[in-house]
């Protein structure tokens, strides 16, 4: 071969090699795509985002010993993981050090507590960062935003679907229809939107009478004048809205001390904190038996392989709805990039908005309702909530029925 032909080869053949290593090249591929979580890891909320962070970890892992991410040559996900801390100022600053730290993070999940989440999303919006959380706040997708996805039924809508079923499961359990009920919530803003449309008419529609209406700013140090006012009223049954566990168990323990624990009054919280496994190391399984949770998401049937897999790698007794959540998020994000063919967040974002999943295809298979597909505001089209209750030291799903693995049992008084 002469010289000057063997020089050009070698010149191209650097071109090339070149090429294949500049991002947004047609050839390049990279070798791992970083998607984010920003949660709670210190403060009272932590616990659920240290959930969260399993979840995502888990469905990272699954994605990964699968073969990564098929349309970018098998490339692998990484999570880049951001304690958003314990106010929505932390939040905030959390978000802005992901955006200016991490710039080839492609999309992101969290930040659990609804006021932290419409603190991140400002900032992620900004970035155009394709962002998904299981926040039930409205207020997180009604501000025209259009890379934010929720992919839980949100607050107001779980409130509309909530009490009248709860409502008919008194009926059916007691003979009669409950008369009276009672909130003990506190001021972040998933109870707010929780509330919001049972104080406007959902009580009134059903003949319910608000007898004690508590609200009080986390973290709670006494519980006993709130408990004494349901003493006094003893209502039907109680909205207990708090969004972390210490709350919870002051409050679950000051009315066992009165005598109002038990089942004595039916107790229907709503998020994560009342199901957490360690609650059983807070609280005697009596003391918890029959309390219902609604959420937005939780294990159930049909995910035994996700719950198996969670509970032996993760060492948790169970998969609450921040773990499930955030797996199914993972699965969001890996099936949009693959429908984008690159990890650009613009099209990862057009990706999610163009989804459509069945309930039993995808990502569809970890969250309840009918698949994954967003409206126009990031809402999920079609989605359910789920209930659990507390049954022999378990919190076992009991609506919808397709995840159902125990039938309610409503406490009498």
């Amino acid at each position: 071969m002469k010289p000057t032909i063997r020089r050009s080869m070698l010149h191209l053949a650097a071109l090339a090699s070149l090429a294949l290593s500049l991002p947004g090249t047609a050839f390049a591929q990279p070798k791992e795509v970083k998607v984010a979580v920003v949660v709670p890891l210190s403060g009272a909320w932590a616990r659920s985002g240290e959930m969260h962070v399993k979840g995502a970890e888990l469905g990272v892992k699954h994605i990964n010993d699968a073969g990564g991410i098929k349309a970018l040559g098998g490339a692998k996900m990484k999570l880049v993981v951001i304690d958003s801390g314990d106010s929505t100022e932390k939040a905030k600053a959390a978000a802005q050090r992901l955006v200016a730290s991490e710039p080839d993070v492609v999309a992101g999940t969290g930040a659990f507590v609804s006021s932290f989440t419409l603190a991140v999303t400002e900032v992620t919006e900004r970035a155009n960062m394709p962002w998904l959380t299981l926040s039930y706040s409205d207020a997180i997708t009604a501000r025209g935003y259009k890379n934010v996805f929720q992919t839980s039924m949100t607050a107001g809508a779980q409130a509309a679907h909530a009490l009248p079923l709860l409502a008919q499961v008194a009926k059916t359990a007691t003979g009669q229809a409950p008369k009276t009920v009672a909130i003990i919530m506190d001021n972040t803003a998933s109870p707010a939107s929780f509330t919001k449309p049972m104080r406007e008419s959902g009580f009134a529609k059903l003949g319910l009478k608000l007898v004690t209406d508590e609200i009080y700013t986390p973290p709670l140090s006494d519980a006993t004048s709130m408990v004494q006012k349901l003493r006094n009223t003893r209502p039907d049954m109680l909205l207990l809205l708090t969004t972390n566990v210490p709350d919870s168990k002051l409050i679950l323990e000051k009315m066992n001390e009165m005598g109002l624990g038990k089942g004595r009054i039916p107790v229907i919280a709503n998020g994560t904190a009342l199901g957490m496994p360690e609650m059983l190391k807070l609280l005697d399984k009596s003391v918890l038996e029959g309390v219902m949770v609604t959420a937005g998401n939780w294990g159930g049937k049909g995910q035994e392989k996700m719950i198996e897999d969670f509970t032996k790698t993760m060492g948790e007794p169970w998969v609450v709805q921040d773990a499930i959540s955030t797996y199914g998020d993972m699965w969001i994000i890996k099936d949009a990039i693959e429908k984008a063919g690159v990890a650009d967040r613009e099209k990862v974002a057009q990706a999610i908005r163009e989804m459509k999943t069945t309930a039993t295809t995808g990502a569809g298979r970890f969250y309840p309702g009918k698949g994954v597909k967003f409206d126009d505001h990031g809402r999920r089209v079609d989605a359910d909530m789920v209930i659990v209750q507390w049954q022999n030291g378990v919190p076992k799903t009991v609506y919808p029925p397709e995840l159902a693995s125990a039938k309610v049992v409503w406490s009498k008084k």
